[in-house]
Order: structure tokens, then C-alpha cells, then sequence
């Protein structure tokens, strides 16, 4: 095992977001991963997708 693959992601929030309640997200880019998780509820399980699908989601998401 490398310890590229073990170490913490550095997860990070939208300018967008606050503290002050409401739905957010966190998102990490690990290689050609991207993870993303619930940032009120960190322990939960999240969501792993390839770069080139966030991609296209993020595409997808800005067109309003």
C-alpha cells in the first residue's frame, strides 16, 4: 500500500457555503477520483466518481 493512497483527502466546500445550516457538500480529488460526502454528517458513507463523470456533472449543474 502507498501512502498516497492512505493518506486524509483534503476535502473543501463551494465559496458558496456557510455554517449557518442548510444542504452542503464536500468534495476531495484523489488521482482520477472524486469523492464526495455530506459535510454536516462526515461519518456516513459517500459517494466515489471517475474525473471525467464529475466533469460532465459540474457541466451539467452550471447550465442552471
Amino acid at each position: 500500500m502507498n501512502s498516497e493512497a492512505a493518506a486524509e483527502p483534503m476535502w473543501f466546500k463551494s465559496s458558496y457555503s456557510t455554517n449557518e445550516g442548510g444542504a452542503c457538500i464536500e468534495v476531495a480529488l484523489t488521482g482520477q477520483i472524486v469523492r464526495v460526502r455530506d459535510s454536516k454528517d462526515v461519518t456516513r458513507p459517500g459517494l466515489t466518481v471517475g474525473l471525467a463523470d464529475w466533469a460532465r456533472f459540474v457541466r451539467y449543474a452550471s447550465r442552471g
